[in-house]
């Protein structure tokens, strides 16, 4: 259920990591939970993020939850498609659905964050 070429963090995002650059999202899981997504708040081409800050707003029909960066890093794309339907989220979290794409400043951020097996126990927890 849980792509296993994805890390995860217990916030409910993923990151894919390519040639340093990771590509993040909200899993299927963390989009369920919150609801059909009305809107996105994304942030600037450039910005320099840090591990465990906000980066993004998303607006469901629920709740407004901040987004958690999974690494530190800069932000070298932003998804704008999400900015005219943000239910992307919704119908395609893993691939069409992500956020923004961060150039990694510190890899060994990546050995602190969740195997598919191991957020998988996560959201087990979390629903029982």
């Amino acid at each position: 259920m849980y792509p296993e070429n994805l890390k995860y963090t217990e916030s409910h995002q993923w990151i894919r990591v390519e040639e340093g650059v990771g590509t993040v999202g909200i899993t299927h899981y963390g989009q369920e939970k919150m609801g059909n997504i009305v809107y996105v708040e994304l942030p600037e081409k450039g910005r320099e993020v840090k591990k465990g800050e906000s980066f993004s707003t998303l607006e469901s029909v629920k709740a407004v939850f901040g987004v958690p960066s999974p690494v530190s890093g800069r932000i070298t794309e932003v998804n704008k498609s999400l900015e005219d339907d943000p239910s992307l989220i919704n119908k395609d979290p893993y691939n069409r659905g992500w956020l923004v794409k961060i150039k990694i400043s510190d890899h060994s951020e990546l050995d602190l964050l969740l195997t598919s097996g191991d957020y998988e126990n996560v959201v087990k927890e979390e629903i029982d």
